[in-house]
Protein backbone atom coordinates (compact mmCIF):
# COMPACT_ATOMS: atom_id res chain seq x y z
CA UNK A 1 0.00 0.00 0.00
CA UNK A 2 2.96 2.31 0.61
CA UNK A 3 4.00 2.01 -3.04
CA UNK A 4 0.41 2.63 -4.16
CA UNK A 5 0.36 5.81 -2.07
CA UNK A 6 3.65 6.91 -3.61
CA UNK A 7 2.30 6.47 -7.14
CA UNK A 8 -0.94 8.26 -6.19
CA UNK A 9 0.83 11.26 -4.63
CA UNK A 10 3.21 11.50 -7.61
CA UNK A 11 0.32 11.38 -10.08
CA UNK A 12 -1.73 13.93 -8.12
CA UNK A 13 1.23 16.32 -7.96
CA UNK A 14 1.83 15.98 -11.69
CA UNK A 15 -1.84 16.68 -12.30
CA UNK A 16 -1.63 19.98 -10.43
CA UNK A 17 1.60 20.89 -12.23
CA UNK A 18 -0.33 20.93 -15.50
CA UNK A 19 -3.04 23.54 -16.19
CA UNK A 20 -5.66 20.79 -16.64
CA UNK A 21 -6.44 20.52 -12.92
CA UNK A 22 -6.92 24.27 -12.50
CA UNK A 23 -9.04 24.56 -15.64
CA UNK A 24 -11.28 21.71 -14.48
CA UNK A 25 -11.57 23.10 -10.93
CA UNK A 26 -12.36 26.61 -12.18
CA UNK A 27 -14.86 25.41 -14.75
CA UNK A 28 -16.51 23.09 -12.24
CA UNK A 29 -16.81 25.87 -9.65
CA UNK A 30 -18.23 28.36 -12.16
CA UNK A 31 -20.73 25.87 -13.56
CA UNK A 32 -21.63 24.76 -10.03
CA UNK A 33 -22.36 28.34 -8.99
CA UNK A 34 -24.39 28.99 -12.13
CA UNK A 35 -26.53 25.86 -11.86
CA UNK A 36 -27.01 26.27 -8.10
CA UNK A 37 -28.17 29.86 -8.48
CA UNK A 38 -30.47 28.89 -11.37
CA UNK A 39 -32.00 26.08 -9.31
CA UNK A 40 -32.55 28.33 -6.29
CA UNK A 41 -34.12 31.09 -8.42
CA UNK A 42 -36.40 28.57 -10.16
CA UNK A 43 -37.49 27.18 -6.80
CA UNK A 44 -38.17 30.67 -5.47
CA UNK A 45 -40.22 31.57 -8.56
CA UNK A 46 -42.24 28.36 -8.23
CA UNK A 47 -42.79 29.12 -4.55
CA UNK A 48 -44.11 32.60 -5.35
CA UNK A 49 -46.49 31.20 -7.98
CA UNK A 50 -47.93 28.68 -5.54
CA UNK A 51 -48.41 31.41 -2.94
CA UNK A 52 -50.17 33.64 -5.47
CA UNK A 53 -52.57 30.86 -6.43
CA UNK A 54 -52.87 29.82 -2.77
CA UNK A 55 -52.09 26.19 -3.48
CA UNK A 56 -51.36 25.44 0.16
CA UNK A 57 -51.39 21.64 -0.19
CA UNK A 58 -48.58 21.79 -2.72
CA UNK A 59 -46.71 24.36 -0.63
CA UNK A 60 -46.73 21.99 2.33
CA UNK A 61 -45.00 19.33 0.21
CA UNK A 62 -42.13 21.56 -0.90
CA UNK A 63 -38.68 20.95 0.55
CA UNK A 64 -35.16 22.06 -0.29
CA UNK A 65 -33.78 18.55 -0.82
CA UNK A 66 -36.22 17.44 -3.51
CA UNK A 67 -36.57 20.76 -5.30
CA UNK A 68 -33.12 22.34 -5.01
CA UNK A 69 -30.36 19.99 -3.85
CA UNK A 70 -31.44 16.88 -5.82
CA UNK A 71 -31.76 18.68 -9.19
CA UNK A 72 -28.49 20.52 -8.55
CA UNK A 73 -26.56 17.32 -7.77
CA UNK A 74 -28.08 15.58 -10.79
CA UNK A 75 -26.91 18.42 -13.01
CA UNK A 76 -23.40 18.32 -11.53
CA UNK A 77 -23.21 14.57 -12.17
CA UNK A 78 -23.75 15.35 -15.86
CA UNK A 79 -21.02 18.01 -15.69
CA UNK A 80 -18.65 15.34 -14.33
CA UNK A 81 -19.46 13.30 -17.42
CA UNK A 82 -17.71 15.95 -19.52
CA UNK A 83 -14.87 16.88 -17.15
CA UNK A 84 -13.60 13.54 -15.81
CA UNK A 85 -12.26 12.38 -19.22
CA UNK A 86 -10.10 15.50 -19.23
CA UNK A 87 -8.63 14.51 -15.88
CA UNK A 88 -8.03 10.84 -16.70
CA UNK A 89 -6.88 11.09 -20.30
CA UNK A 90 -3.22 11.49 -19.30
CA UNK A 91 -3.05 8.78 -16.62
CA UNK A 92 -1.52 6.15 -18.91
CA UNK A 93 -1.56 7.73 -22.38
CA UNK A 94 0.93 10.42 -21.35
CA UNK A 95 3.35 7.77 -20.05
CA UNK A 96 3.22 6.01 -23.43
CA UNK A 97 3.56 9.23 -25.41
CA UNK A 98 6.57 10.33 -23.35
CA UNK A 99 8.17 6.87 -23.44
CA UNK A 100 8.23 6.59 -19.64
CA UNK A 101 5.85 3.63 -19.55
CA UNK A 102 8.68 1.11 -20.06
CA UNK A 103 10.66 2.66 -17.21
CA UNK A 104 7.58 2.43 -15.00
CA UNK A 105 6.91 -1.19 -15.92
CA UNK A 106 10.50 -2.24 -15.25
CA UNK A 107 10.53 -0.59 -11.82
CA UNK A 108 9.95 -2.59 -8.60
CA UNK A 109 6.30 -1.53 -8.78
CA UNK A 110 3.73 -4.18 -9.64
CA UNK A 111 1.03 -3.58 -12.24
CA UNK A 112 -1.54 -3.27 -9.48
CA UNK A 113 0.62 -0.66 -7.71
CA UNK A 114 0.61 1.44 -10.86
CA UNK A 115 -3.07 0.99 -11.69
CA UNK A 116 -4.36 1.54 -8.16
CA UNK A 117 -1.99 4.46 -7.58
CA UNK A 118 -3.14 6.30 -10.68
CA UNK A 119 -6.77 5.45 -9.95
CA UNK A 120 -6.51 6.78 -6.37
CA UNK A 121 -4.98 10.00 -7.69
CA UNK A 122 -8.01 10.48 -9.94
CA UNK A 123 -10.36 9.53 -7.10
CA UNK A 124 -8.64 12.06 -4.83
CA UNK A 125 -9.20 14.78 -7.41
CA UNK A 126 -12.87 13.81 -7.65
CA UNK A 127 -13.12 14.08 -3.85
CA UNK A 128 -11.90 17.68 -4.16
CA UNK A 129 -14.57 18.38 -6.78
CA UNK A 130 -17.32 16.87 -4.62
CA UNK A 131 -16.12 18.89 -1.61
CA UNK A 132 -16.39 21.97 -3.80
CA UNK A 133 -19.95 21.03 -4.74
CA UNK A 134 -20.79 20.44 -1.07
CA UNK A 135 -20.15 24.10 -0.30
CA UNK A 136 -23.25 25.14 -2.26
CA UNK A 137 -25.84 23.05 -0.32
CA UNK A 138 -24.05 24.22 2.85
CA UNK A 139 -25.38 27.70 2.12
CA UNK A 140 -28.93 26.35 2.34
CA UNK A 141 -28.30 25.19 5.91
CA UNK A 142 -27.58 28.80 6.85
CA UNK A 143 -30.93 30.04 5.57
CA UNK A 144 -33.14 26.93 5.48
CA UNK A 145 -33.59 23.46 6.91
CA UNK A 146 -32.65 20.76 4.38
CA UNK A 147 -32.24 17.18 5.62
CA UNK A 148 -28.68 16.40 6.62
CA UNK A 149 -28.91 12.66 5.87
CA UNK A 150 -30.47 13.15 2.46
CA UNK A 151 -27.91 15.78 1.50
CA UNK A 152 -25.02 13.57 2.66
CA UNK A 153 -26.40 10.60 0.70
CA UNK A 154 -26.58 12.75 -2.44
CA UNK A 155 -22.97 13.91 -2.04
CA UNK A 156 -21.86 10.30 -1.44
CA UNK A 157 -23.70 9.34 -4.63
CA UNK A 158 -21.89 12.09 -6.56
CA UNK A 159 -18.56 10.89 -5.15
CA UNK A 160 -19.27 7.28 -6.13
CA UNK A 161 -20.33 8.31 -9.63
CA UNK A 162 -17.17 10.38 -10.03
CA UNK A 163 -14.94 7.53 -8.82
CA UNK A 164 -16.66 5.16 -11.25
CA UNK A 165 -16.03 7.64 -14.06
CA UNK A 166 -12.35 7.76 -13.07
CA UNK A 167 -12.08 3.96 -13.35
CA UNK A 168 -13.65 4.09 -16.81
CA UNK A 169 -11.39 6.99 -17.83
CA UNK A 170 -8.32 5.12 -16.59
CA UNK A 171 -9.24 2.16 -18.78
CA UNK A 172 -9.70 4.42 -21.82
CA UNK A 173 -6.29 5.99 -21.17
CA UNK A 174 -4.62 2.58 -20.82
CA UNK A 175 -5.54 1.37 -24.32
CA UNK A 176 -4.05 4.25 -26.31
CA UNK A 177 -1.05 6.57 -26.38
CA UNK A 178 -3.10 9.54 -27.61
CA UNK A 179 -4.65 11.69 -24.91
CA UNK A 180 -7.25 13.00 -27.36
CA UNK A 181 -8.38 9.47 -28.23
CA UNK A 182 -8.40 8.60 -24.52
CA UNK A 183 -10.65 11.61 -23.84
CA UNK A 184 -13.08 10.77 -26.65
CA UNK A 185 -13.19 7.06 -25.78
CA UNK A 186 -13.80 7.76 -22.09
CA UNK A 187 -16.53 10.27 -22.90
CA UNK A 188 -18.29 7.87 -25.27
CA UNK A 189 -18.23 5.03 -22.72
CA UNK A 190 -19.47 7.33 -19.95
CA UNK A 191 -22.23 8.69 -22.15
CA UNK A 192 -23.39 5.18 -23.07
CA UNK A 193 -23.30 4.01 -19.44
CA UNK A 194 -25.27 7.08 -18.35
CA UNK A 195 -27.90 6.81 -21.12
CA UNK A 196 -28.70 3.09 -20.91
CA UNK A 197 -31.58 3.58 -18.48
CA UNK A 198 -33.12 6.20 -20.81
CA UNK A 199 -32.78 3.80 -23.73
CA UNK A 200 -34.52 1.12 -21.66
CA UNK A 201 -37.36 3.55 -20.88
CA UNK A 202 -37.69 4.49 -24.56
CA UNK A 203 -37.74 0.82 -25.52
CA UNK A 204 -40.44 0.08 -22.96
CA UNK A 205 -42.52 3.04 -24.17
CA UNK A 206 -42.12 1.91 -27.77
CA UNK A 207 -43.06 -1.66 -26.98
CA UNK A 208 -39.66 -3.12 -27.83
CA UNK A 209 -39.36 -6.82 -27.14
CA UNK A 210 -37.86 -7.45 -23.73
CA UNK A 211 -37.34 -3.75 -23.03
CA UNK A 212 -39.46 -3.90 -19.90
CA UNK A 213 -38.24 -7.38 -18.93
CA UNK A 214 -34.80 -8.91 -18.55
CA UNK A 215 -33.12 -6.73 -21.19
CA UNK A 216 -34.58 -3.52 -19.79
CA UNK A 217 -33.60 -4.54 -16.26
CA UNK A 218 -30.05 -5.29 -17.39
CA UNK A 219 -29.72 -1.95 -19.17
CA UNK A 220 -31.01 -0.09 -16.12
CA UNK A 221 -28.61 -1.96 -13.84
CA UNK A 222 -25.59 -1.11 -16.01
CA UNK A 223 -26.63 2.54 -16.22
CA UNK A 224 -25.22 4.81 -13.53
CA UNK A 225 -28.21 7.18 -13.66
CA UNK A 226 -30.74 5.11 -11.68
CA UNK A 227 -28.26 4.11 -8.97
CA UNK A 228 -27.21 7.72 -8.51
CA UNK A 229 -30.80 8.96 -8.39
CA UNK A 230 -31.60 6.50 -5.60
CA UNK A 231 -28.77 7.93 -3.49
CA UNK A 232 -29.85 11.50 -4.23
CA UNK A 233 -33.29 10.57 -2.90
CA UNK A 234 -31.62 9.45 0.32
CA UNK A 235 -32.04 5.72 -0.39
CA UNK A 236 -28.74 4.06 0.50
CA UNK A 237 -29.21 0.51 -0.78
CA UNK A 238 -26.51 -2.16 -0.74
CA UNK A 239 -27.50 -3.05 -4.32
CA UNK A 240 -26.56 0.46 -5.48
CA UNK A 241 -23.31 0.43 -3.51
CA UNK A 242 -22.51 -3.00 -4.97
CA UNK A 243 -23.08 -1.61 -8.47
CA UNK A 244 -20.42 1.05 -8.04
CA UNK A 245 -18.04 -1.51 -6.53
CA UNK A 246 -18.57 -3.91 -9.44
CA UNK A 247 -18.13 -1.18 -12.05
CA UNK A 248 -14.95 0.18 -10.49
CA UNK A 249 -13.50 -3.31 -9.97
CA UNK A 250 -14.35 -4.43 -13.51
CA UNK A 251 -12.77 -1.43 -15.23
CA UNK A 252 -9.69 -1.58 -13.00
CA UNK A 253 -9.25 -5.24 -13.96
CA UNK A 254 -9.50 -4.32 -17.64
CA UNK A 255 -7.06 -1.45 -17.08
CA UNK A 256 -4.60 -3.83 -15.42
CA UNK A 257 -4.91 -6.26 -18.34
CA UNK A 258 -4.35 -3.45 -20.86
CA UNK A 259 -1.25 -2.18 -19.06
CA UNK A 260 0.11 -5.70 -18.59
CA UNK A 261 -0.36 -6.52 -22.28
CA UNK A 262 2.45 -4.08 -23.12
CA UNK A 263 4.95 -6.56 -21.71
CA UNK A 264 3.87 -9.19 -24.22
CA UNK A 265 4.17 -7.04 -27.33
Amino acid sequence: MKRVGTVASRELRSLFVSPVAYVVLTLFAVLGGFFFLSTVLSFNEYLIQLQQFQVFDELAKLNLNDHVIAPFLSTMSVVLLFLIPGVTMSLFAAEKANGTDELLLTSPLTIWDIVLGKFLAGAGFVAILVALVGLFPLLLFLYGDPEVGKTAAGLIGLLLVGITYVAIGAFASSVTRSQIIAFVLAFVILLVVWMLSFLADLGAAGGAVGASGALGGTLRWISSADHFENLVKGLIDTADLAYFGVMVGSFLLMTKAAVESVRWR
